[in-house]
């Protein structure tokens, strides 16, 4: 369907070049009007000539239709924005953003000084996947130790389950929890 729409584009380009052109003759008075409304009329009226200009008119106006309300590019560019869309031999499989968060989140609360997690996932046109995660961490938490590991087991985690590649892990610690004394 993209090369009918690119071949198509090129031919209503080129009539409405040289439309352009002719009307700009016309304006100068290079070409005289007369001339112009003979031809025109010509094939305007002419037999098999007027069902061509006929046919054309209507396909040129129903792509045009088609073009301003049905933009081909917005379902991609959606997808993008929705999850990962993975194709092979047996089918399509579509990943989204919120399975995504929602697996490094499990990760993520599988670390015991890990208190509260938030993650948000972006996605772009390659595939590529940034992961930002945001921790509210236990008092006795290493952060350095607990960032490394938890960005390593990120990274695996996705790669085990989806087949996808993490570009980043992005770790903001937000908050140290304070410590609860036990009740005696």
């Amino acid at each position: 369907m993209k090369f009918i729409e690119k071949a198509t584009l090129v031919i209503y380009s080129t009539i409405m070049l040289i439309v352009s052109i002719i009307l700009c003759l016309l304006v100068f008075g290079w070409l005289d009007m007369g001339l112009a409304g003979n031809v025109v009329k010509d094939i305007i009226t002419g037999a098999t000539s007027g069902k061509i200009v006929l046919g054309l008119s209507i396909i040129f106006i129903l792509l045009s239709i088609k073009c301003i309300f049905f933009d081909s590019s917005s379902k991609d560019k959606s997808l993008v924005r929705e999850g990962i869309l993975l194709e092979n031999e047996s089918g399509k499989l579509m990943i989204s953003k919120e399975t995504l968060e929602n697996l490094v989140n499990s990760v993520a609360l599988n670390f015991q000084s890990a208190e509260e997690v938030t993650t948000k996932v972006e996605l772009d046109k390659e595939n590529n996947v940034k992961v930002y995660v945001n921790l509210i961490v236990s008092s006795d938490a290493i952060i350095k130790d607990l960032s490394a590991n938890l960005q390593a087991k990120i990274k695996e985690k996705i790669k085990i389950a989806t087949d996808l590649e993490v570009k980043e892990v992005n770790i903001t610690v937000k908050k140290v929890a304070p410590k609860q004394d036990e009740e005696e």
